[in-house]
């Protein structure tokens, strides 16, 4: 068992007093040459509760439950009344500044500011409250400011994205960060209404068949290796000086947008040149379209079997045999045009906001079927 040692009691105060200026307690115990924190650490929680009598008790020994050695005159025992009795002063002074009733929040303020020269019992004792009663008001601050700090970081997230996304998607990029509830994402959002922005739905009457080539596809939408299923689709852009389309092809392997055309003639040419930007693709690839004229016309027909793909096509008047496609064009238009109101602009802008989308929707927007990831990101983790 090792020696006890004795400190004095300058050694004490000045410990005591390197710690209350912010010097840290490995510091101390270098310069003061003591061995143990625990020691420096119980002498600072005596200072607080004003015990400064037992700085002199001998080592070993405890005094009576309360009670301190006799002071050695009336001088020493004036001295540590004074302090007690100064300690009461600053607290009555910053309770007076919030009236005569007191504020959990403020009441959890002035505790904070004046735990490191007195303990907690005592400023609660001052202040008229119980240590059960401030550490509730502690908890319910702490609680607030966390609730205003994940509505801050959803509004930033609603904002970057321009309100495209809904609150799933938002939760689930608040999870890369922290955790939280759904329900909480969908109540602030709704709280503030940061909802997102869907135009309405249109629906198309059906037509009469016209059979080029047999609905392979049948609606199954589910393809387990790139470019094993493809669907292509044209739709309109009417938002420049004059009409432009937009033809695209999409994998449905992970939603990616794979080759695109805009331009101002729906003619063969035109999705002729989005055919054109098409990789190499594995055998037995199929190619989904519906029965537009140019997708039935000859050149096109000869083009795709050149390329060795399959075609399948939609029955004439059934959009939903193409939903995949047809999906990511609302979402473009929902998510650019409505969004920023860009209802009449120059052709150039309209041209340059699809290539941006476009880059967003491969790169960067995320899906929930996709795993929360982005296409590129999902045919990269799983390829």
């Amino acid at each position: 068992m090792g020696t006890r040692v004795s400190y004095p009691y300058e050694v004490k105060m000045k410990a005591i007093e390197m710690r209350l200026s912010g010097i840290s307690t490995k510091q101390v115990l270098i310069e003061l040459n003591i061995r143990n924190k625990t020691q420096v650490e119980t002498w600072l929680r005596w200072f607080k509760n004003g015990e400064i009598h037992r700085f002199e008790q001998p080592v070993g020994k405890q005094y009576t439950f309360n009670k301190g050695p006799e002071y050695k005159n009336k001088q020493t025992k004036l001295e540590v009344e004074n302090r007690y009795l100064k300690q009461q002063i600053e607290v009555f002074k910053k309770v007076r500044r919030v009236g005569e009733e007191v504020v959990g929040e403020v009441a959890v303020q002035l505790v904070e500011s004046l735990k490191e020269t007195m303990c907690v019992k005592d400023i609660c004792t001052h202040i008229g409250v119980t240590r059960s009663t401030y550490y509730r008001w502690k908890q319910a601050s702490t609680d607030v400011k966390s609730r205003q700090s994940i509505e801050r970081r959803i509004g930033e997230l609603c904002r970057k994205h321009k309100f495209r996304y809904g609150y799933r998607k938002i939760t689930a990029l608040l999870r890369q960060e922290l955790r939280v509830n759904h329900k909480v994402v969908q109540r602030i959002m709704q709280k503030y209404g940061w909802q997102c922005r869907v135009k309405v739905k249109k629906r198309k009457k059906n037509g009469q068949p016209c059979h080029i080539a047999d609905n392979l596809l049948n609606r199954n939408f589910e393809a387990t290796a790139p470019l094993q299923r493809l669907v292509t689709d044209i739709t309109y852009l009417p938002f420049g000086q004059k009409q432009l389309y937009l033809s695209s092809i999409q994998d449905l392997y992970n939603g990616e947008i794979i080759a695109y055309s805009i331009g101002d003639c729906q003619d063969t040419d035109f999705v002729l040149n989005t055919l054109s930007q098409l990789d190499t693709l594995p055998e037995r690839g199929t190619l989904h379209s519906d029965q537009g004229s140019v997708y039935t016309s000859y050149r096109y027909q000869q083009a795709v079997k050149g390329k060795g793909i399959i075609m399948s096509m939609s029955h004439k008047g059934t959009p939903a045999d193409n939903a995949p496609i047809k999906s990511f064009h609302s979402v473009l238009k929902s998510e650019t045009f409505y969004l920023d109101n860009l209802r009449s602009t120059t052709t150039a802008i309209v041209v340059q906001t699809v290539k941006d989308y476009i880059k967003y929707y491969n790169y960067i927007r995320i899906q929930a079927k996709l795993n929360n990831q982005s296409p590129v990101q999902y045919r990269q983790l799983m390829g």
